[in-house]
């Protein structure tokens, strides 16, 4: 492999990593906003058991995230020193934000909600809880405006080879953002729902159920069939707009060489690169056309329409049912699930073992939708890194192509460290008793069964 090639791929691996904590932290924070107002309201301590054990989470998750997000910035640097060069002015600002947010918002106010419980007042624990689930969407706002951009850049005008914004407006709110942050919010809302509701399921499965299991399990499960509709529409509305403005993405996507007329909906092919043909194609007549232009008989545009480049179509086309996949997976497991829960009155004790094993196996079941979700994306923009006004090989840098098969071999071995070290501690904490802090009682119990007024008044 050359270098550009190597540098894509340990970009790649980079992105992939950072990604997957992210994605847990943006939704997680208003799931615990939500634990903590529960545990205020109704005082039933597996309210807080959950909020507790589930900060904890939160606290690797977006330690995790920032490491591996400084690492990832590096690299712009090293491999991709031609893209701040020439896209600085408008990339530069954006990741500013990006970082008072996620530094000196989350960062800040996590410290007092993980360690300010019993110390601050409860209000004033709750407004740092609130705060830090708005700095993670914070953080996926202005990320998601500069990665949105990059895919229908506007507001922009080029001089001498460098890139100058006229609208500020204009490059933050550009065509494709609304789309790419919902899609991206309700693709975090649904990782986390399964992860919540997977180690419930787990808990359960292995005879290490608390107080918060059963409300963990019915919390993911409904935020999951609440959000996967929600999710379906607004990938459609994605996958329009997609169409509108990065037609050779979404030729790739449904495996259309040539420009045609009523293309079928494949649901399985083996593209061809070189040949440019799919080979074994089992597909619905006219479906693409449909779902696509909502015309039996609309057109297609194929890839090999496009002369300046397209994207490969194998890792997108793959990418792209996997993602589908994965959804639908998604849809059958949170609604059939919580039909279950609801028949068994609630209890999820009560629910079948190979149902809590399944539903344990689809904790994580969010990375794999999410990350390929992002290679449709990433690898549908090629040979573009601003669709349509500068390619990924103008701004690669000069590195030979040893020195970065030598640092992705490390990357990786390092990350897939980390990601065992990662599921390993979650399952640890899992299925370890979640205490309840000193001088906090269960309002919901008996008076009788109640600490003496003296050591309950902390709580």
């Amino acid at each position: 492999m050359d270098a550009l090639v190597l540098a894509r791929i340990q970009f790649a691996a980079n992105i992939t990593f950072h990604i997957l904590f992210p994605t847990i932290t943006i939704a997680l924070g208003w799931a615990l906003l939500f634990f903590r107002l529960r545990w205020l309201k109704t005082g039933e301590s597996g309210w807080l058991m959950a909020y507790r054990f589930w900060t904890k989470v939160f606290a690797l998750s977006f330690a995790l995230g920032v490491v591996s997000g400084i690492v990832m910035s590096f690299q712009f640097g090293t491999n991709w020193p031609g893209f701040m060069e020439r896209v600085g002015n408008v990339a530069g600002p954006l990741l500013g934000y990006e970082v008072l947010t996620a530094f000196f918002l989350e960062a800040t106010f996590l410290g007092i909600m993980l360690f300010g419980h019993g110390k601050v007042s409860e209000r004033a624990h709750l407004v740092a809880t609130g705060l830090v689930a708005f700095g993670t969407t914070m953080s996926a706002f202005w990320i998601l405006a500069l990665n949105s951009w990059m895919h229908t850049p506007a507001g922009v005008e080029i001089r001498g080879g460098e890139f100058f914004v006229t609208s500020w407006l204009e490059v933050v709110f550009n065509p494709s953002f609304p789309y790419r942050l919902v899609h991206m919010l309700l693709a975090s809302g649904l990782t986390m729902s399964f992860l919540v509701a997977g180690v419930a399921a787990w808990q359960l499965f292995k005879g290490k159920a608390n107080a918060s299991t059963p409300k963990s399990l019915r919390f993911g499960l409904t935020v999951g069939a609440v959000l996967i509709p929600l999710q379906i529409l607004a990938g459609d509305m994605h996958g329009l707009n997609t169409l509108q403005h990065q037609p050779a993405k979404v030729a790739a996507m449904e495996g259309v060489w040539e420009t045609t007329r009523g293309a079928p909906l494949l649901m399985f092919a083996v593209p061809d690169q070189e040949a440019r043909t799919n080979h074994y194609a089992i597909g619905i007549p006219k479906g693409a056309s449909m779902i696509l232009k909502h015309d039996p008989d609309g057109e297609i545009q194929g890839l090999n329409d496009f002369k300046q480049g397209h994207p490969p179509m194998a890792p997108v086309f793959w990418a792209f049912r996997i993602m589908v996949g994965t959804g639908v997976m998604m849809l059958l497991a949170s609604w059939g699930g919580l039909w279950l829960l609801r028949r068994r009155g609630w209890a999820g004790e009560q629910l079948p073992r190979p149902v809590l094993a399944g539903l344990s196996l689809m904790a994580f079941s969010g990375w794999t939708a999410t990350v390929a979700g992002w290679y449709v994306t990433e690898v549908g923009r090629q040979p573009w890194i601003v669709q349509g006004l500068l390619r990924v090989d103008e701004v690669a840098s000069a590195v030979p192509g040893a020195h970065i098969a030598m640092t992705l071999a490390l990357y990786l071995t390092v990350y897939a460290a980390l990601l065992v070290a990662y599921v390993s501690v979650v399952k640890h904490m899992a299925e370890k008793p979640v205490p309840m802090p000193e001088g906090v009682e269960d309002r919901t119990e008996p008076r009788a069964a109640q600490r003496p007024q003296s050591t309950g008044a902390a709580a």
